[in-house]
């Protein structure tokens, strides 16, 4: 089998996988913050919230939230498509993890900081938002990134529920082909190139958020 017949359908798995990677990172994301100060807020209720939740999902195996989303959940009432559940578990699945890295990097902010706040008579969601959460985010773009291109080989999962992605179009042409070492070093080196073009872009925006920060505390000193 040569390469013009085995590409197309691999990178139309890629787009798929690409697609999921990019959409459950977002929803990770949303979870990651909201999470991550609900674990720290005074508010308990919100901070019972956020441990239960970060505790449940990173306690469990993604595959089984994954089955449990799209097989189990229509049984109660509430059906996803496949694209949803698969979003929904790998979202909230890197979205827990990446909760303990946001609290850990706003404890990490100098108790000076928070000191200084008070002193400027800043409440307390504007130093949230403006003093801690500016520096804070200079110390999680790194674990972010690693979180990030872990969540896109975790997309290889969602061939288990039905998604044509690169996994599951691979061994389909696979299983059409025996075809198996050419089938999956191709598959294995599309996978890298999308970790690849991430990690890229996490280290570009690590520099980007590095530089902001501290330009903006040059200007707060002067």
């Amino acid at each position: 089998m040569d390469l013009s017949t085995l590409l197309p359908p691999l990178l139309k798995g890629a787009r798929v996988t690409a697609e999921l990677a990019l959409i459950s990172t977002g929803v990770g994301g949303v979870m990651a913050f909201a999470a991550g100060i609900g674990k720290l807020s005074r508010f308990w209720p919100a901070r019972m919230l956020s441990i239960v939740y970060v505790e449940v999902f990173r306690g469990t195996s993604l595959l089984v939230q994954m089955f449990w989303l799209y097989y189990a959940l229509p049984l109660l009432g509430v059906s996803l498509g496949a694209t949803l559940a698969g979003v929904l578990a790998l979202g909230l699945n890197i979205g827990a993890y990446g909760a303990e890295v946001v609290r850990g990097a706003i404890l990490s902010v100098p108790t000076g900081q928070y000191e200084a706040a008070v002193a400027l008579n800043f409440t307390r969601r504007h130093t949230l938002w403006n003093v801690v959460l500016p520096q804070a985010l200079v110390e999680m773009m790194p674990p972010f990134g690693n979180l990030v291109v872990q969540n896109l080989k975790d997309t290889a999962l969602v061939s288990l529920i039905t998604l044509s992605d690169l996994t599951f179009r691979a061994q389909n042409v696979r299983n059409l082909t025996l075809d198996t070492v050419p089938i999956y070093t191709a598959t294995l080196l599309l996978y890298f190139a999308m970790a690849l073009v991430l990690m890229v872009i996490m280290r570009w925006l690590e520099r980007v958020i590095a530089n902001r920060v501290g330009v903006s505390a040059a200007r707060a000193r002067s």
